[in-house]
């Protein structure tokens, strides 16, 4: 079972020099597909636990377009290990004749960052799985 979350990070997103997004930003998308992902799995939202092996790999700008996805890759009594990894498919042209909001499909995507995670869902709020 995979979850699936594509957004384009807004400008509001952009904390640094160069409309640069920090990492909570990506990690905040792989909460979101660890929430769904229990839903699915068990029927409710669970507890993240814990973040494990966190690696950013590329950086993220305002305008990109991610796609963050996420695994259950063990299912334990109450815990459910996950993988995540987010990439980037469209990113800002580097051709600066172009203007400013001239974008490029990757050819090949580029993963800006990589996780593993733990969440609890408690046997009383399992309804699935």
């Amino acid at each position: 079972m995979k979850s699936v979350i594509r957004v384009r990070v807004s400008a509001a997103q952009a904390h640094y020099g160069g409309e640069l997004v920090d990492g909570a930003f990506v990690l905040q998308l792989f909460g979101d597909c660890a929430t769904e992902l229990l839903i699915r799995h068990d029927g409710d939202e669970g507890l993240f636990l814990t973040y494990s092996d966190v690696q950013f790999k590329a950086p993220v700008y305002a305008g990109d377009f991610l796609e963050a996805v996420g695994e259950i890759t063990e299912v334990g009594n109450t815990s459910r290990k996950m993988k995540f990894q987010a990439v980037k498919q469209i990113t800002r042209t580097n051709s600066s004749d172009l203007g400013p909001s001239a974008m490029d499909v990757l050819e090949e995507p580029v993963v800006v960052a990589t996780a593993k995670g733990v969440c609890v869902v408690p046997k009383d709020k399992q309804r699935r799985g």
